[in-house]
């Protein structure tokens, strides 16, 4: 299993401070939450929390669309980007 090593903010400053998050989540689980539903694996990879703030909004309202969402683009790009360590919520960008 391997985790995601993610850029986060300093919550305790005015400057945004550069640190290594190490998260325990699995790229792994991850990779099978966003093959059951687009948007999870990101939430999990967040830490799950507060659905509002953490969970990628776009990703998940629109999983629920026929082929576009689950199965389909969405449950997709879902796939790929945790497979990257994102957590973004980008519909278009594959790079």
């Amino acid at each position: 299993m391997r985790g995601c090593t993610l850029l986060g903010r300093s919550r305790g400053g005015s400057r945004a401070r550069r640190k290594s998050l190490r998260w325990p989540q699995s790229r792994d689980n991850a990779t099978w939450l966003s093959v059951a539903h687009p948007g999870l694996g990101e939430f999990y990879l967040r830490g799950w929390g507060p659905f509002f703030e953490r969970a990628p909004q776009k990703k998940f309202w629109l999983g629920f669309i026929p082929l576009f969402g689950w199965p389909g683009y969405l449950q997709a790009k879902s796939i790929y980007d945790v497979r990257k360590c994102r957590t973004y919520d980008d519909l278009w960008s594959w790079h």
